[in-house]
């Protein structure tokens, strides 16, 4: 498989010394910095006690921040020093190693989660740090398990994102994606406390349920 772009971002980050990721979160959460805004968002869209996928879940802080509403949480992540961590820092948060472009209902079920969710989010820059060439296949399995009248929240930077090595995922470009995999617009915001989308807009958050 080609390799991420999140993989060549962590790759240069190790041959600079860097923390990264894992590092600069684990930072913020020192600081007592707000973290949960993704989660805020994704609890108000899921029901009470819902099944919810955190689709590239990282160090687990969305994910343990929907745990923590009541919430039953599968994270999936494949960075093996970033499980690492959210196994440390989270323990309550279930997890299964896979990249997104190979996630399966077969794959989670064997790992014993369901393979249907009320919820799925998909935040903090996952789609712009794919592999090249996978966004409608990730986008495909990620539509596969949303339950009956699921929901599935993505977010990403339209412009100014943090790493030099993830890509520009144009507006238009998204929505002839996310439409060819069978998914449909319900909402559309500039960030995850609802501001609305203009065309200045450099972050852009999606909430899209299956077409009818």
């Amino acid at each position: 498989m080609a390799e991420t772009r999140w993989e060549q971002a962590r790759a240069y980050e190790r041959a600079e010394g860097q923390g990264g990721y894992g590092a600069h979160f684990a930072r913020l959460m020192s600081e007592g910095a707000d973290i949960e805004g993704e989660a805020r968002l994704a609890d108000a869209l899921a029901p009470r006690g819902g099944w919810i996928l955190d689709a590239g879940s990282g160090m687990g802080r969305v994910g343990a921040a929907l745990v923590a509403r009541g919430h039953r949480v599968v994270g999936v992540d494949f960075d093996p020093e970033i499980l690492e961590q959210s196994r440390r820092t989270f323990p309550e948060l279930p997890l299964v190693d896979s990249r997104l472009d190979v996630l399966t209902p077969a794959k989670l079920s064997a790992a014993g989660y369901p393979t249907a969710y009320d919820l799925l989010v998909c935040v903090g820059n996952v789609m712009i740090l794919l592999a090249p060439d996978t966004e409608r296949t990730v986008l495909a399995n990620l539509a596969a398990l949303l339950a009956p009248g699921g929901r599935l929240l993505v977010g990403f930077a339209l412009s100014g994102a943090p790493s030099g090595f993830s890509r520009t995922y144009r507006l238009a470009e998204f929505v002839a994606d996310y439409e060819a995999v069978g998914l449909e617009l319900v909402h559309r915001f500039a960030s995850y406390d609802l501001e609305p989308f203009t065309d200045d807009s450099t972050y852009v958050v999606h909430v899209l349920r299956r077409a009818r």
